[in-house]
């Protein structure tokens, strides 16, 4: 599968500061893909049944937590990476799946910037730290995820005010 072509750079670190929201879009969890992940990653007897997951605390076929986190990866990369100046990342902190996702849900995601600070080792690039949420249609949160990405610095070595953490 190729790459889609990167567009014009929309985010530099300069561009993310502290208290930001973008809206990451939405999906609609599909049961074949549900499927498919968990054949392939995830393969719980309810991820992959809908006999075992009725047995199961689910009820019903339920996604893996891993495959939500590959759905929401994927509306970040479309609709926030691919635009930005994203040199990748150091990691996650927290990750919560809140509540279960089934083949059919829509979930709606939002990137919340709640750090931001030059790295004291790179002066051309900026450590951003975010709290990714996933709601269901019925605005049910489904997932948190609390993490660092770096992006590249519009003016490297300029001066910035740390921010604080939450």
């Amino acid at each position: 599968m190729n790459a889609p072509a990167s567009p014009a750079i929309q985010y530099y670190w300069e561009d993310l500061p502290v208290d930001t929201t973008i809206d990451l879009g939405s999906l609609t969890v599909d049961r074949d893909e549900v499927l498919e992940f968990a054949g392939k990653y995830d393969p719980q007897p309810f991820h992959l049944s809908d006999e075992a997951a009725a047995q199961s605390i689910f009820g019903r076929l339920a996604a893996s937590g891993w495959h939500t986190c590959a759905m929401v990866m994927g509306l970040m990369v479309r609709n926030f990476l691919l635009q930005s100046s994203s040199l990748g990342s150091p990691g996650l902190e927290k990750l919560k799946w809140l509540r279960p996702v089934y083949p059919g849900d829509t979930l709606t995601v939002r990137q919340r910037i709640v750090e931001s600070r030059p790295m004291a080792s790179r002066p051309d690039v900026g450590l951003v730290r975010s709290v990714w949420e996933a709601f269901n249609q019925d605005g049910e949160q489904v997932l948190m995820m609390d993490g660092y990405g770096m992006f590249r610095r519009r003016t490297p070595g300029a001066a910035a005010a740390p921010s604080p953490a939450n």
